[in-house]
């Protein structure tokens, strides 16, 4: 279409009308959106200061990535062994700030090496923002379910006590389909064995929460009909066959009459079961089952002398790693150590395997407003990835790294380069410093706003150094929520090329499935 002269002058003068007089006051409006900063001199010790300065380093620094690019050769092999990294609640605010703790803006964490990234979209069949559970669900058995349900599809509501026992709706995970086609699988996890995400791997339940038999009943519904989840990894379909098992939560296997074997507590159960003497007399007569509990037992271990294995090093949760040090907690192993031993057992089968991996705790971290601790978890969790990496051959072992889900966390402001990212990154217009790190929601609130005065609390005033520092929130809930934009997927191995794009998360096992040739859905084989 053509405008007549005429016509471009009066849409001219209406828009010049709508914006205002091309005065000071429009161009003021404006700037407020980028402020600007006296000019601060680099600090010395800041990586790579000098080149960065420089035209030439930058261009050499696409030119490599370019290069990187053009030369990457799709890996067609059929994978022999499947490693599934998930960085509970790891959103990609997370890992940015985990690179500056790591080292630096510029740092990469050892996943961000990988070839392949795509993105992940994470919501709940009846919730936008989901939880672990039902994305457990969807990561793991490949079909996406209800909030707080784990293993089964949406016509299982949560908390439903007969709706979970139609075997129709159950789901079954790729540790399963491995495992029907030969390989060994297992799970590791820094959370209880029992919580969300590793059940997954193995069990199905109308809620997360049903990880002893007194949570059912304290449900209201009967122990006796529902397997707990707890119950389902000793006794269950798929988890009685998983090789290596590993993380926390003993308390859910002990009935309130045995003592734990490294703390002064008991037992959740109620039944009077002992789930670990269970599984240890599932052993065969030629089987050798070892339990370990502390890790000077568990580096003692013979993977060749070793059919199945079972750690349990905390009654809940494993520590956060800080925390590790802090309390010297040396009979703790780290993620890396557990990851270390579970594929030394699990690579005694020919045929390969699959192995679940969780970093749980960046999850808690931030539920708790505890930054410091989330993004030390990060950078644990990329040690065991970086780790499991090196072990093992591109050519034939697809290894897979993603988060469940978000969380509410904002890394923003103008802090300069190098700054502290647990610092603060710039001035409010009420003259007080905010922290570079924040989050929408959570316990954090009552630590930065002072409820009396109904002002900010100032952080300089505060001392931000121990781990579970709570860093401020704009409003108050007892646990900060999750959040519900997509996540990243990192692929290296065979057939990572498929994990590039935007794709629903349940996607995600049918892609690993297709390069290990397991399953009754496509396969590259």
């Amino acid at each position: 279409m053509k405008l007549s002269v005429a016509a471009l002058i009066f849409t001219a003068l209406a828009v010049g009308a709508l914006a205002g007089p091309l005065d000071g006051a429009v161009y003021s409006d404006d700037d407020r959106y980028h402020p600007s900063f006296p000019e601060e001199p680099i600090k010395p010790n800041a990586r790579n200061a000098q080149q960065e300065q420089t035209i030439a380093y930058w261009r050499d620094n696409a030119k490599r990535t370019v290069e990187s690019i053009v030369n990457r050769k799709q890996n067609k092999n059929v994978a022999k062994n499947v490693i599934m990294f998930l960085g509970d609640g790891m959103s990609i605010s997370t890992v940015a700030m985990a690179r500056v703790y790591a080292g630096g803006e510029e740092k990469s964490l050892s996943f961000e090496e990988f070839p392949y990234i795509g993105m992940s979209k994470t919501y709940c069949v009846d919730y936008q923002v989901p939880d672990s559970a039902c994305t457990a669900t969807a990561y793991l058995t490949g079909v996406k379910g209800n909030y707080e349900t784990i293993g089964v599809n949406a016509k299982v509501p949560s908390y439903d006590c007969k709706a979970e026992l139609d075997k129709s709706t159950h789901t079954h995970s790729i540790a399963k389909w491995a495992m029907d086609a030969g390989k060994d699988a297992g799970l590791v996890t820094t959370t209880r064995v029992t919580h969300a995400s590793p059940a997954g791997v193995y069990a199905h339940t109308a809620n997360r929460d049903w990880e002893n038999d007194y949570m059912i009943a304290e449900e209201g519904c009967d122990p006796n009909e529902l397997d707990d989840i707890a119950e389902q990894l000793v006794h269950g379909e798929t988890g009685k066959r998983l090789k290596v098992i590993m993380g926390g939560g003993r308390r859910e296997f002990l009935d309130t009459n045995i003592m734990d074997e490294e703390y002064n507590s008991r037992g959740y159960r109620s039944d009077g079961k002992n789930l670990i003497q269970d599984w240890l007399d599932l052993a065969g007569s030629s089987e050798n089952r070892t339990y370990v509990w502390k890790k000077s037992d568990l580096m003692a271990v013979d993977p060749k002398k070793t059919d199945r294995l079972l750690g349990l090093f905390e009654p809940g949760h494993c520590a956060y790693n800080l925390d590790r040090f802090r309390d010297n907690m040396m009979e703790e192993p780290t993620l890396a150590e557990m990851v270390d031993k579970a594929t030394d057992v699990l690579s005694q089968n020919e045929k390969g395997f699959f192995l679940f991996v969780e970093g749980g705790r960046i999850d808690h971290g931030h539920h708790d407003t505890w930054a410091r601790l989330a993004l030390d978890e990060t950078v644990e969790f990329a040690k065991a990835i970086e780790l499991a990496r090196k072990k093992f051959s591109e050519e034939d072992t697809l290894i897979v790294v993603t988060s469940d889900h978000s969380h509410s966390v904002s890394y923003s402001g103008y802090a300069s380069r190098g700054n502290d990212i647990f610092g603060t990154g710039g001035t409010g217009s009420d003259g007080i410093p905010y922290m570079t790190i924040s989050y929408a929601n959570g316990p954090g609130f009552a630590t930065h706003v002072d409820a009396v005065n109904k002002a900010r609390v100032d952080p300089r005033k505060l001392d931000t150094s121990p781990n579970d520092f709570r860093f401020p929130a704009t409003l108050p809930v007892g646990s900060e929520t999750h959040g519900g934009e997509d996540v990243a997927v990192y692929a290296s191995g065979p057939w990572a090329h498929l994990f590039t794009g935007t794709y629903e998360q349940n996607t995600i096992p049918h892609m690993m499935a297709y390069a290990a040739c397991v399953g009754d859905g496509l396969k590259a084989c």
